[in-house]
């Protein structure tokens, strides 16, 4: 008997020793998928009567999206970049705004999104090499790029290399991602972990997560941008965009929206804001007067939220 229990405790041991080895490899591969392979939101809306169906040619990934167009005369074009797990319908309420005040309007499901190919999302790595391409099909300016949260990033990324985007709408930014997959890891995901979990994301994904920063692109940016961010985001937190502003050496302007969580910004009355801005930016791109470099924060915006609008 004295035998057998020995038996049976080294056999416990050596249970517990390979589960120790084991799990945290596993929780590893989980998170690589995570990042990875965010939830897949298929299209269930119907094109908006201004648009048309297309298909524009991404970094070797077919991208599905509207090209919509405004009323006349035109303004210029507004490509609006979705945030993680959604995909073109979002911007519905962007192209009816937008649309009657003589905007042209471009939504796309990014890679790994939506309708769209690609395995992997990278967060902007290779998001911001696609949008380039989007850009390269519209016919002449000004463009507007209005982003939430993953949309935001690859929107300030691809700024700090394409200086054919006259202007940024930016809610709910991640300054770096690295930052922000860390404050959204569970609890129990170790430092070690959360290494193993990104090298592995990087390998499968043949990308750079260092690289992925719109706070590294920010300060490469000098054309006007709005940042927006709910107070009571706890998913991204708002030092995100203020970290975000603090690089920004344009013209600059942060709301954080009192009351608001993650995608939750937008809100209704905050549009005012928003059209205010893009109208005083556009008439200054136009006249040519010298835009000023300064920037302002403040908070503002209330009411029942409208992430559509």
């Amino acid at each position: 008997m004295a035998i057998r229990s020995s038996l049976v405790g080294v056999a416990v041991v050596a249970i517990l020793l390979v589960a120790c080895a084991t799990i945290p490899n596993q929780l590893a591969a989980a998170g690589a998928g995570g990042l990875l392979h965010p939830s897949r939101r298929h299209l269930t809306t119907a094109t908006p009567s201004t648009c048309i169906d297309t298909t524009f040619a991404g970094d070797g990934v077919e991208l599905k999206g509207w090209r919509c167009r405004g009323a006349l005369p035109r303004r210029g074009t507004v490509v609006y970049l979705h945030g993680v797990a959604d995909n073109r319908s979002s911007a519905v309420g962007v192209i009816d705004r937008f649309g009657k005040r003589g905007f042209d309007v471009i939504a796309y499901d990014s890679r790994a999104h939506g309708e769209s190919s690609g395995d992997f999302c990278t967060y902007g790595f290779f998001e911001k090499r696609d949008l380039h391409r989007v850009i390269d099909g519209i016919e002449g300016g000004p463009i507007v790029l209005i982003g939430t949260s993953l949309g935001a990033a690859v929107a300030l990324q691809e700024a700090a290399l394409d200086s054919r985007i006259t202007a940024i709408v930016a809610a709910e930014t991640f300054s770096d991602l690295r930052t922000v997959a860390t404050e959204r890891a569970p609890f129990f995901f170790t430092a070690k972990i959360i290494d193993r979990a990104f090298r592995s994301a990087e390998q499968q994904g043949h990308f750079d997560a260092r690289e992925v920063s719109a706070v590294t692109a920010a300060a490469a940016i000098n054309i006007p941008v709005l940042l927006l961010h709910g107070a009571n985001d706890t998913d991204t937190a708002p030092d995100h965009s203020r970290r975000v502003f603090a690089a920004l050496g344009g013209p600059k302007r942060l709301i954080l929206v009192p009351g608001a969580r993650h995608n939750e910004s937008l809100r209704a009355d905050v549009w005012n804001d928003i059209e205010r801005w893009l109208d005083d930016v556009l008439a200054s791109d136009k006249t040519g007067r010298k835009r000023s470099a300064g920037g302002s924060e403040r908070k503002g915006g209330g009411g029942p939220p409208a992430p559509h609008l």
